[in-house]
C-alpha cells in the first residue's frame, strides 16, 4: 500500500513538472499552455518517426541497396562500418552508433569485428 501511494505521487510530481515546463515555455512564445503541450508531444513523436526512418534506410544499406558513399575505407557489399552510415545518413558518430546498437538488439543486425575502424555491420543471416 505504501509503495502504491509513493507510485502515485512521484507521478504527480512529474505531470507537474511537465505542466510548469509547458507553461514557461507558453509564456515565451505567446501561446497556450495546451498548445505548448501538444507541440512538446509533436515533436517527440516526429523524433521517433525520424529515428526510425534511419533505422530503416540502414536496413536497406545493409541489405546492398544503396552504393556507398566514397570514404576511402574499403567496402564489401552488404557491410557497412559507422563512417560510411554517418556519412550516408548525416549524423553524429554517437547517434549512428546507437541506431546500430537498437538494430543489434533487435536481432536485425549483426557487428563484424570487435573495435575500430575494422567494426563493421551487416544483416544478421
Amino acid at each position: 500500500m505504501n509503495y502504491l501511494f509513493i507510485l502515485i505521487a512521484i507521478i504527480f510530481v512529474l505531470v507537474l513538472i511537465i505542466f510548469i515546463l509547458a507553461r514557461r515555455e507558453a509564456e515565451k512564445h505567446g501561446t497556450g499552455t495546451a498548445g505548448e503541450f501538444v507541440g512538446i508531444c509533436k515533436s517527440a513523436i516526429e523524433t521517433a518517426s525520424q529515428k526510425e526512418e534511419r533505422k530503416q534506410r540502414i536496413m536497406a544499406l545493409l541489405g546492398g541497396n544503396e552504393i556507398p558513399p566514397p570514404s576511402g575505407t574499403p567496402f564489401t557489399k552488404g557491410e557497412w562500418g559507422n563512417a560510411e552510415i554517418r556519412q550516408a545518413l548525416g549524423v553524429s558518430s554517437r547517434t549512428a552508433v546507437r541506431y546500430l546498437d537498437e538494430l543489434e538488439r533487435e536481432g536485425k543486425v549483426e557487428q563484424a569485428g570487435k573495435i575500430g575502424r575494422a567494426v563493421t555491420y551487416r544483416l544478421k543471416q
